[in-house]
């Protein structure tokens, strides 16, 4: 058993955040996206590039490729969870994750035009490292954290994620704005010497919370059978208990639509800005660290106004600002505008993921032992909407030729999800009053 509250155990897990988040910042949001838009525009065939003989507009293959990494690791992750809460080994799964996705950030350090095929399978093996250590790692907050101290625990990692991504980002920072200083003439060594770094601070960080969290104790009365139908017994029964929990039930589709909208900005803003805006990697940079640097207090924020308000008021509100993000997303024409727009949105990202994670955690059945596999269905909603959600965009994009009808789009995912959270808010105040 774990002890929960204490404090070393917390501040362990948290720097799991701290390790895989320099993945989020600098392979998704910054130097990458950057990097992959400007290597694959080309004076021959501007933004179409070929992938195993099939042409795509550049940055609808990488939002394909993404997109492909979610849907597999969101149809096999609810057997892994319910394997790992069986066999009691969640700990070694979250290891097996970390260490192929830190080895394929590393791995990127060889990306150039020519090597574009290798690469975005890379970049595709990177994305299901991290899924899949993000779940486990999570699966372990009902585990070291009483209710009432959940949302603050939450935070406290999403926080230790931001400034530690923030921290490698400055170091490749320095490499990518002043490469003289190193005797770097090679234009592209410093964008693929930060995703070798990258590999190894997720990997080297993690070694914190490996030596600290446990692995779990597993349910010998099932051990003996088949290890598969384990998986799919499990989950059937889990199933079936989410089915009976009407708050849970109607936040996880609530969360399923906004998480759309959300995941695919994080991951798609990038793209956006240096494709209509030709911000420049510098710029680029600049703009995510502000966004990186704000968030940590909006993490932090929403935890305080969740105690005063709520979690699902809270949650209400922040929907309806991401609504207004993405109509003022469409009009941007320059650089400040976006700057501006980055300020809100790294606000309110943070505190969305953050009490998202917390509320789900407060409504899972108390005690129960199946924490992983629940947030299996926690994590295959949010994998599911990402792999929507990203298709939909690269998918409007490739129809449209215009990448800002993908940006509007994503307004209506979020509008569905505020409608069933203030369902959600009418199913609590019910409750309430028969209490």
């Amino acid at each position: 058993m774990i002890e929960k509250n204490n404090k070393k155990t917390i501040r362990s897990w948290a720097f799991f955040d701290w390790a895989n988040s320099a993945y989020n910042l600098v392979i998704t949001s910054t130097i990458f996206p950057a990097y992959y838009t400007i290597i694959t525009t080309t004076k021959e065939h501007g933004d179409k590039v070929t992938f195993f003989g099939k042409t795509f507009v550049n940055t609808s293959l990488s939002n394909y490729a993404l997109s492909f990494a979610y849907l597999i690791m969101a149809l096999t992750l609810p057997i892994l969870s319910s394997i790992a809460d069986r066999r009691g080994n969640k700990k070694s799964f979250m290891k097996f994750f970390t260490y192929i996705g830190g080895l394929a950030c590393m791995a990127l350090y060889f990306f150039k035009l020519d090597t574009l095929e290798m690469s975005i399978i890379f970049f595709s093996i990177a994305a299901m490292g991290y899924i899949g250590g993000v779940l486990f790692s999570n699966s372990y907050l009902p585990e070291i954290a009483t209710e009432e101290h959940q949302d603050r625990v939450s935070a406290q990692g999403f926080s230790y994620g931001y400034i530690g991504s923030v921290l490698l980002q400055l170091i490749c920072f320095l490499f990518v704005l002043k490469p003289e200083w190193f005797g770097i003439v090679d234009a592209s060594f410093p964008p693929r010497l930060s995703f070798l770094l990258v590999g190894i601070w997720w990997i080297a960080f993690s070694q914190i919370p490996f030596s600290v969290l446990p692995n779990g104790k597993p349910q010998t009365d099932k051990v003996k059978t088949n290890i598969i139908k384990d998986g799919f017994s499990e989950l059937t029964k889990v199933w079936n208990q989410l089915k009976q929990i009407k708050k849970l039930k109607g936040f996880l589709i609530s969360f399923f639509f906004y998480s759309m909208g959300v995941q695919t900005i994080m991951l798609a803003a990038a793209g956006f800005a240096e494709k209509t805006l030709k911000l420049g990697t510098a710029k680029l940079i600049a703009v995510i660290l502000i966004i990186q640097l704000v968030a940590i207090p909006g993490a932090m924020l929403m935890s305080y106004l969740s105690k005063k308000l709520g979690n699902v008021n809270i949650l209400i509100t922040v929907v309806v600002v991401w609504i207004g993000c993405c109509i003022y997303g469409y009009y941007i024409t320059n650089e400040y505008q976006f700057y501006s727009l980055a300020a809100i949105v790294g606000l309110i990202m943070g505190g969305i993921q953050s009490l998202s994670r917390s509320t789900y955690s407060k409504y899972l059945p108390s005690n129960t032992p199946d924490t992983t596999s629940f947030f299996s269905f926690y994590d295959v909603t949010e994998k599911l909407a990402i792999v929507i959600g990203l298709f939909s965009f690269a998918y409007i994009e490739d129809l449209t030729g215009n990448i800002r009808y993908s940006i509007i789009a994503l307004a209506s995912f979020f509008i569905v999800g505020l409608i069933f959270l203030v369902i959600l808010r009418k199913i609590e105040n019910k409750e309430l009053v028969k209490l």
